[in-house]
Parts: structure tokens; C-alpha cells; sequence
């Protein structure tokens, strides 16, 4: 007979769910350096929240060219947007969806990045295949049963699932909400995630209410297997305990079900959750037919998803910075592909190629990266976007800039070298664990500044760097520039002229960098 530990051991961590959803096996081997050990502390608290808009996004009514107005309109008549109802972001020749005026404003503040033409290379056409693509990291013509989020975790996470939880890491490794677990959190050996079916079964979970049940055989067979579950989900538990900690909330936007999700996720980081990865879902964005109104464009089934997204993202930050939990959380959001160029009769697009994708966060390099879409009137249906960045070179970068983890690391995770892309602002990019650092902590006070400030830093004899960032990733004032002396290193800073907002200061040397966070008033 199996025992609760062999049970607990062997099947994967489930909230609320009908059943088992997925087998856990053998471990992989230990691998980490103290250096890796290390670098996991110093990110620790950090969490990537991603959304799954699912169906194929149609990128061109998303991130609209606005120099190929005149060929969008020619291509697309029967869904193209009227430019004067875009939002235009500053800076870039680009317009968002007229449902995305808060977007927008997330832009205006230096935390929403725009990444243009995100794609692979000999796309595939299906739901199934391409959503696999994306969610293992592989290549169209490679079967991979992993993913690459679920390898990185069991790289750092060896001894899962039998020695967790432990009493460094109470929490989920991985949380998804809807319809069970994804390929995105398989590792090679085990699944990582904890499921929440559903966000009336996780209220239900931690409010302890009941389900009821049949008055049945299979009824009070129901119960038991839920009193069973109840009892034996560790994960369970601490989710019910962070959960508890946490009583309010910003409001968040009615009948939204993404919004509904996201709430959840701000409620467990600011109840004390240590999970480093979210997964929320957005579902309808197969827009064959009536993805606009006839009469106008601007309203249809595209404009009612992306207002959902743009409540749910608006009411998710103002919830981080209510809870003072929005300098740890970096969201995404990405689609299997996207539509075709060429609108079809049906008022709607097709299944296509490369689209935008969003970062957003307080820590995001903001701006638009990448070329306008490449479009002119001799395109056929036939014709899809030109991807410009392979989407694992955003997944290289997010692990690179975010988690910090090393290269030989992220290349294993990816199955090969991707380049970055610039999305996390400079100054708050986190160094890998083969980077050198300096000795001691980089000080300045007083914090908030109000005038002349001091800084420390322990010095070498070595030439350094000390500037000022802002939270887009630009430096704006350097504030020393020469060689430091051995040991402690005084400075005087004169902030008089700086602008009131949220900085960074950055300490640069032979021996790496060091960061610290200020605040003028």
C-alpha cells in the first residue's frame, strides 16, 4: 500500500482538481555551485508573471505601423483600425489599439517595453504545435516533452519534488491558474507547477469551503478523496497561509476574468510568496470572423479581449504598488503566433506569423524595440510578417536580466545561445553568477535625498563609475568618474537638480557593478 509520503512524492502538487495530473519521477543529480546558491538568494524574491493570450494575437491590430497605414488599409479593409483612434506612443512610430489607452499610459511612465516581430523560424500554423513550441522553448521541427521554464526550475531545484517543500523554499515553485498544468513547468523529470483549476476553487480552497457532493456512493467516495488531498497538500497549505495575510485589494474591474486571475497572483506575492513564476491565460484570440464591428472597427471580439487585458494590467499594477510589491514583479505577455496580413471575408484574420509582444513592470527598459513590420500592397494572402527576434532570445534574456542566471545555464535551458534583448533598464539588471562584484555593500544617505547626499563603496585603487539611472534604463548624470582609493570611499553628491522620482545609482568597476535604489522628494 502506498504510504502519505510516497504519495506526496510521487504525484504532482494540484489545487482543487478532479484528479492527479501528472506523475513525478526520478530527480536529476545535484549541479549547483555556491556561486548559483548564491545568485538564487540575491533573486529570490523576484517573479515573472506571464499571460498566455491564447489563440494567435493579431499583432498588426495590436501594435499598429503607422508608416504603413496606407498599405494596412489597402491589405486589410474589412478589419483595418482609423488612425485617428490610435493611441501613438511617444518616441516611436507605432500606435496601440484604441482599447489600450492604459497600456499606453504604462509606456508614458517608462514601464511598458514594446518587442516587435517576435517569431521562429519555419512557423508552424497550429494551436497545438505552435503554443508547444512556445511553451518548451524548442525548435519547429524538434519534439521536446519539457519545458523551458520547467527545466530551469529543476536545475535549480534538484532535490524536487522529495525534499520540498523545505524550510528555504515553502512555496509553489510554479503557479498556473485554468485548466491544468502546462507544458511550460514539465521539467525533464517532474512537473514544477501547482495548478489552481479555477478562481472559484481557489477561494474555495482558502475560505475552506466545501464543494458539495452527491449523496451517493460516488458521492462520499468524492469526499473522501477530498479530505485526502486536503490533507496531504503541503502547497496547499502555505498557499491558504499567504493568502490569509492579505485582506485588501485596489479594485479590480467586474466580469474580467484575467483580472480575476492576476488578483490572485498580486495576493499571494503580497502575502510573503516566494514563487518565481506565474501563469495566467486569456482566452478568444482566434479571431477568424467578427474580429471587428463593421460599422466600427474600433469595438468586435479583438477590441473586447484587449480590453480586458488593458483593465486586468492597469488594475494589477496600481494592486503591486498598493501593496508595495511592484519593484519584484516583471509581466509578459506572449501568443502562439499571429494573424495574417491580409484581412478574409469573414470580418476577421487568419493564423500568420510574428507579432508584438508587451514587458511591463517598474524594472522594464521602456520604449519599442524592433523595426515596424515590413508591408507593402503587392502582399498575397500567402505572405506573413518576417520575424525579427526569435521569442527564446526574449526567454534568454528574461533569464539573463531577471533571474541572473549564467550563461552556460541559460544556454542548457534553451538547448543553444540566444541573444539578448535589452528589456530590464541597466541599472537594474542582475548580474550572473560568474560576474564579479565589489567587496562591500554600495551605501547612500540620507534615502530618501533631500540635498547633499554621501556615498560609500569600498574601493580597490581601481577606476570606477558612479551614475545615475532612471527607471527606463538611462543614465542621466554621472556622478564620479575617476580612480578610487583602498578601502572605504567617501563621496559628496549634490542632488539639488534632480528631478523628484525613483533612480538608480550604479557603481561600475574592473570588479563588476553594484546597485542601489534612491529616491529624490
Amino acid at each position: 500500500m502506498m504510504n502519505r509520503r510516497s504519495f506526496l512524492h510521487k504525484t504532482i502538487h494540484a489545487l482543487a482538481a478532479p484528479g492527479v495530473l501528472g506523475a513525478m519521477g526520478f530527480t536529476l543529480p545535484g549541479r549547483k555551485t555556491m556561486e548559483n546558491l548564491l545568485r538564487q538568494a540575491a533573486v529570490s524574491d523576484r517573479a515573472l508573471v506571464m499571460i498566455f493570450l491564447e489563440g494567435g494575437n493579431d499583432g498588426l491590430n495590436t501594435v499598429v505601423p503607422l508608416d504603413r497605414v496606407s498599405e494596412l488599409n489597402a491589405l486589410r479593409p474589412r478589419v483595418v483600425l482609423n488612425e485617428n483612434d490610435l493611441n501613438p506612443l511617444r518616441g516611436s512610430d507605432v500606435g496601440l489599439h484604441p482599447k489600450l489607452a492604459d497600456l499606453k499610459d504604462l509606456y508614458n511612465e517608462g514601464r511598458l517595453q514594446v518587442i516587435q516581430n517576435v517569431g521562429y523560424p519555419n512557423q508552424n500554423f497550429s494551436h497545438f504545435r505552435s503554443t508547444d513550441i512556445w511553451m518548451s522553448g524548442s525548435d519547429a521541427d524538434e519534439v521536446v516533452n519539457s519545458g523551458w521554464m520547467g527545466r530551469k526550475l529543476q536545475l535549480d531545484h534538484p532535490g524536487f519534488p522529495e525534499a520540498y517543500p523545505t524550510g528555504d523554499m515553502k512555496d509553489p515553485l510554479a503557479v498556473e491558474i485554468n485548466f491544468g498544468s502546462s507544458l511550460l513547468f514539465q521539467g525533464p523529470a517532474n512537473s514544477m507547477s501547482v495548478t489552481i483549476e479555477s478562481v472559484e476553487s481557489f477561494y474555495q480552497f482558502v475560505e475552506n469551503i466545501e464543494q458539495e457532493a452527491p449523496d451517493t456512493p460516488a458521492g462520499e467516495k468524492l469526499k473522501y478523496i477530498r479530505l485526502i488531498a486536503r490533507q496531504s497538500e503541503q502547497y496547499g497549505e502555505r498557499i491558504k497561509e499567504v493568502a490569509a495575510r492579505v485582506n485588501n485589494h485596489v479594485d479590480y474591474p467586474a466580469n474580467n476574468y484575467l483580472a480575476d486571475q492576476l488578483k490572485i497572483v498580486s495576493k499571494m506575492i503580497a502575502g510573503g510568496s516566494r514563487t518565481p513564476v506565474y501563469l495566467v491565460r486569456l482566452f478568444g484570440f482566434d479571431t477568424h470572423d467578427s474580429q471587428v464591428n463593421t460599422s466600427d472597427h474600433s469595438e468586435g471580439e479583438h477590441a473586447n479581449l484587449l480590453t480586458l487585458l488593458n483593465d486586468a494590467v492597469k488594475a494589477f499594477m496600481q494592486d503591486l504598488e498598493y501593496h508595495k510589491t511592484d519593484e519584484k514583479v516583471l509581466g509578459m505577455t506572449f501568443s502562439e503566433f499571429g494573424r495574417t496580413i491580409l484581412s478574409n471575408a469573414s470580418n476577421g484574420t487568419d493564423h500568420g506569423s510574428a507579432a508584438p509582444l508587451f514587458f511591463f513592470g517598474n524594472a522594464v527598459k521602456g520604449g519599442v524595440t524592433g523595426d515596424n513590420p515590413q508591408i507593402d500592397r503587392n502582399m498575397t494572402y500567402e505572405d506573413n510578417l518576417a520575424y525579427e527576434y526569435d521569442f527564446r532570445q526574449l526567454y534568454s534574456s528574461v533569464l539573463e536580466q531577471w533571474f541572473g542566471v549564467d550563461t552556460g545555464i541559460r544556454n542548457e535551458v534553451l538547448f543553444g545561445e540566444f541573444n539578448t534583448v535589452e528589456i530590464i533598464g541597466g541599472s537594474t539588471q542582475v548580474l550572473s553568477a560568474s560576474t564579479p562584484v565589489l567587496k562591500n555593500a554600495l551605501k547612500v544617505y540620507p534615502n530618501p535625498l533631500n540635498g547633499v547626499a554621501r556615498l560609500e563603496f569600498e574601493g580597490s585603487g581601481n577606476h570606477v563609475d558612479i551614475s545615475l539611472w532612471d527607471l527606463q534604463g538611462r543614465k542621466i548624470d554621472i556622478i564620479f568618474r575617476g580612480k578610487s582609493r583602498n578601502g572605504l570611499n567617501k563621496i559628496i553628491w549634490n542632488t539639488k537638480n534632480i528631478i523628484p522620482g525613483r533612480y538608480t545609482v550604479v557603481v561600475d568597476s574592473p570588479f563588476g557593478r553594484k546597485s542601489i535604489g534612491v529616491v529624490k522628494q
